[in-house]
């Protein structure tokens, strides 16, 4: 909700002004104490507050007064903070020689009148936002107290963000038929291209069953091609055509016109019997398209598409249509037992609740999953399954897709409050957009709404956070990472638009181009899609608000942002941006592109609540960050997308401690040292690379050990800089390793990685091997679950002893051309799930073989799997290829 958002916000500010080292303005102590009590109450009344406004296009008045006032005591401390720092790069000599008075004497006292003036009207306004909110407190005092204040309906538990996996996995219950059905027609009789719509109404299972059979292991060894892509509302033909090349051949096609892409894509599929499906077509337009870039040659190939409009079906094709119907209730039951319990038995005494519960989702599986994941993270006690039946009694009437949506409302009805702005801000993203985990976590500390738990830091939180959204089924897991975190995540459509309609009515945040009857003007939050139009933007920016906190652009037109000094949240991923973004002092997160020649300015340390910098930059030149960088004590997050040059901290110049910071990457030539090591402590992830040998740096690598937080390290070093691995040493603490040697050999340094305790993940790039051998002992490695070798040369015997390698899950080879055979107890590794070989040679493929089928032999069926890509692939090699053993030609 947007005054929950709006309230830990301000709470958020006061705590950061109070806790700075140098903070940019001084709250009066009575001031904050006052301040304190009212929103520490308020915070609380919101947590437990049910509206009692019925469901519509209006919010809670309450509420919105609530964000209002908010609102208004943000504005006044944060306009303080911007005359204050604009006052302070006023210089006695700026004002003599503007003539303001006639003296230096006279214009270091106007200096100080000046900020005397600014100071009693700050504490003036102030008191008077601060009366304000007492007022609206009172209120809040008396809906309580008249009983209009009511306990949440979900005994959720907030304290426990666990559950017995991340990942929900797409049940397919009910629909064994359907699934014989649908491959019958994809591998049956009729030799010529087929289209195969699947039709039904959203949440019905269209996507879940197109999935299913897009991993089915008949699919997969029958059809030589698959691609899978979604349409949508808004659909792009050439965007289409460029992701099903790119799937079918690795080509990108970025700079391809939609003709030649198309004519690419013809070639390529000519003479391969493929499978595309065509996931959420909502015009027939789109396939008039595209028709004629897949070719009919009657070889078996089938062209999948999954649309909630039967008439586009019949557009489509006269036959071949499979209408998803609904669960019967044996098949709902199943679903919803599996969804709130796993594997586990149902509770006797919630049974007959929990089938009038089912009963009401009228067999729809998006109703039965969100119900359950619901219902999974609750008390498990009749009195609260009562009231969700209760409620379910009045929404199960309709006929349409708003039913669905009146559903998920329940859900989001039943969020905790502390969750509720972090599903209002997943509907600025577009649909079917693929979001970053990582951002979207630095974007939600960035908006201040994450409420703070003592003893965890932000990025837990908001890590935390996303994983009870996640079990919720309200976020979709789209792709993990190499260990199993959550990398891309995705929204239903109709979540999607559950969470836009809600965050529009609360005014949470106002996309551009999008009808709105309050208009721009009083917008904190701005969004401004791929889409919009230079011209749109310039008329728009007469009217946004100049208090406006955030900004996310995802189009290409360059903004202006002189007016818009309040700015906490910047994220543009368009054309360059001006430098005037750095006069923005109240940034917290900064994302942006910037052209050639740009240089960091020194005015950077003005921005005293920056936690985010993530600059991209691809200019030949590095970035020089200024010395004044070391000054900014709430930086958390800098990512150069390019190369950038850190200077040393001057000694006596600062002596702030850059304790909030994790994450520094894209540094070149870094000068760690002794210095450096105590300004930055608490770091985590680590990117930096080394080019030119500098004599009195070469032995800086050896600071390493000295960051005994450092979880995450990625340093490049360049042929001729090999001296700086010699006194390299790293951290226990270490998790992730992603080393670039040059042309160092390698034997010395991997017995100083075997050691590392926590160690997990290994991606080891050039370098060459001295003795042609690498030999890995037991009790080596005790952690690590992903290993990578590229192009380490001279490689020719690798040998395991003992039990080695426990816990590894993934290993990937390439370009390891001097290798010629696995060593054969790779197959005794009991967690290895998949090997990777690309561009290796023939004989490490042919030995691999051997050691995965004398592994399926003693276990009865396959582990392992394997994926074999090269350049050419022989007859032989080709003969080695099964489901679980596949040879690509590259």
């Amino acid at each position: 909700m947007a005054a929950y958002a709006a309230i830990v916000s301000l709470m958020n500010t006061i705590n950061q002004i109070e806790h700075h080292p140098s903070p940019p303005i001084c709250i009066d102590k009575q001031q904050v104490e006052s301040l304190t009590q009212i929103l520490t109450f308020l915070q609380e009344f919101l947590e437990s507050y049910k509206s009692l406004v019925a469901d519509g296009d209006e919010a809670d008045p309450l509420e919105m007064r609530i964000a209002d006032a908010a609102h208004a005591v943000e504005d006044v401390i944060e306009s303080h903070i911007v005359n204050v720092i604009k006052l302070g790069r006023s210089s006695p000599n700026e004002i003599f020689l503007q003539g303001y008075v006639v003296d230096a004497a006279h214009a270091a006292e106007e200096v100080n009148s000046r900020e005397e003036v600014s100071c009693i009207d700050f504490y003036q306004d102030l008191q008077q936002v601060i009366e304000e909110m007492n007022v609206i407190k009172k209120e809040a005092m008396e809906t309580s107290d008249e009983a209009q204040l009511q306990r949440k309906v979900s005994s959720t538990r907030a304290g426990s963000l666990t559950s017995s996996s991340t990942v929900k996995e797409s049940m397919m219950v009910g629909f064994d038929d359907v699934v014989l059905q649908l491959l019958d027609k994809l591998t049956g009789g009729n030799r010529n291209r087929q289209i195969i719509p699947i039709t039904g109404m959203g949440g019905i299972g269209k996507t879940t069953l197109a999935r299913h059979i897009f991993q089915h292991a008949l699919v997969k060894e029958y059809f030589h091609i698959r691609v899978w892509t979604t349409i949508s509302q808004t659909y792009n033909v050439r965007e289409t055509l460029r992701q099903v090349l790119h799937q079918v051949s690795g080509n990108l096609g970025s700079d391809l016109s939609e003709e030649d892409l198309g004519e690419k894509l013809y070639k390529y599929l000519c003479g391969r019997r493929y499978i595309i499906i065509l996931d959420d077509m909502w015009s027939v337009e789109v396939w008039d398209k595209m028709r004629f870039f897949f070719p009919d040659y009657n070889d078996g190939s089938r062209v999948i598409v999954t649309t909630r409009l039967s008439n586009l079906a019949a557009e489509l094709t006269n036959s071949n249509s499979i209408g998803m119907r609904f669960l019967d209730d044996v098949c709902s039951w199943s679903l919803f037992s599996k969804t709130v319990f796993g594997g586990e038995g149902f509770p006797l005494q919630l049974e007959e609740i929990g089938k009038k519960i089912v009963g009401k989702c009228k067999g729809l599986p998006l109703s039965i999953a969100v119900i359950g994941g619901l219902l999974a993270k609750s008390e498990l006690t009749l009195e609260y399954w009562e009231r969700i039946e209760k409620n379910l009694s009045s929404i199960v009437n309709s006929e349409n897709d708003e039913y669905c949506l009146r559903v998920l409302k329940l859900s989001y009805d039943h969020l905790p409050a502390y969750l509720r702005p972090c599903f209002l801000y997943m509907g600025m993203y577009g649909e079917d957009q693929r979001i970053e985990v990582s951002e979207l976590k630095r974007l939600w500390v960035s908006e201040g709404f994450l409420k703070p738990i003592i003893n965890k830091s932000s990025k837990t939180i908001a890590k935390e956070y996303l994983k009870e959204l996640v079990d919720r089924n309200l976020i979709l897991v789209h792709e993990l990472g190499k260990l199993g975190n959550i990398k891309y995540c995705k929204m239903h459509d109709l979540v999607r638009d559950l969470s836009f309609q809600e965050a529009e009515k609360q005014r949470f945040y106002y996309v551009l181009g999008q009808d709105c009857p309050r208009g721009i003007n009083s917008q904190r939050r701005i969004v401004i899609p791929r889409s919009t139009s230079a011209m749109t933007v310039r008329d728009a920016k007469e009217t946004m608000s100049s208090r406006a906190r955030s900004f996310i652009w995802h189009g290409n037109t360059v903004p202006e942002l002189l007016d818009f000094i309040f700015l906490r949240t910047y994220k543009y991923n368009g054309g360059y941006l001006d430098e005037n973004v750095f006069q923005m002092v109240n940034l917290r997160y900064l994302s942006a592109v910037f052209r050639s020649g740009f240089q960091i300015p020194s005015s950077i340390s003005l921005l005293w609540n920056l936690h985010t910098l993530i600059v991209s930059h691809w200019g030949g030149e590095h970035i020089t960050a200024p010395v004044e960088i070391w000054k900014m004590h709430q930086l958390k997050h800098v990512d150069v997308r390019g190369v950038m040059y850190l200077p040393d901290p001057r000694s006596g110049h600062s002596d702030v401690m850059m304790e909030n910071l994790e994450t520094l990457k894209g540094v070149i030539d870094f000068n760690l040292n002794e210095e450096v090591v105590r300004r930055i402590p608490n770091i985590k992830k680590l990117g930096i690379s080394y080019w030119d040998k500098v004599m009195d740096r070469v032995k800086c690598l050896s600071y390493l050990q000295c960051l005994s937080k450092l979880e995450s390290l990625t340093c490049i070093i360049g042929y001729g800089s090999d001296e700086y691995l010699q006194s390299i040493s790293f951290p226990h603490s270490l998790k992730k390793l992603h080393l670039q040697c040059g042309n160092f050999h390698l034997e010395e340094i991997l017995e100083k990685m075997a050691s590392l305790p926590l160690l997990e993940k290994l991606y080891l790039e050039d370098g060459f091997f001295a003795t042609d051998r690498w030999e890995i002992v037991e009790g080596q490695f005790p952690s690590l679950k992903y290993l990578r070798l590229h192009e380490c040369r001279d490689m020719e015997c690798w040998t395991l002893e003992g039990s080695c390698l426990p816990r590894l899950e993934q290993l990937h080879l390439t370009w390891m051309w001097s290798l010629e055979e696995f060593p054969s107890e790779i197959g005794e590794i009991p967690n290895l799930k998949s090997i990777g070989l690309w561009r290796c040679s023939e004989s490490m493929a042919v030995s691999l073989k051997k050691i995965v089928e004398e592994q399926e032999e003693l276990q009865g069926e396959p582990s392992i799997h394997v994926l074999v890509e090269s350049d050419n692939v022989s007859q032989e090699l080709q003969s080695l290829a099964t489901p679980n053993f596949r040879v690509v030609k590259l």
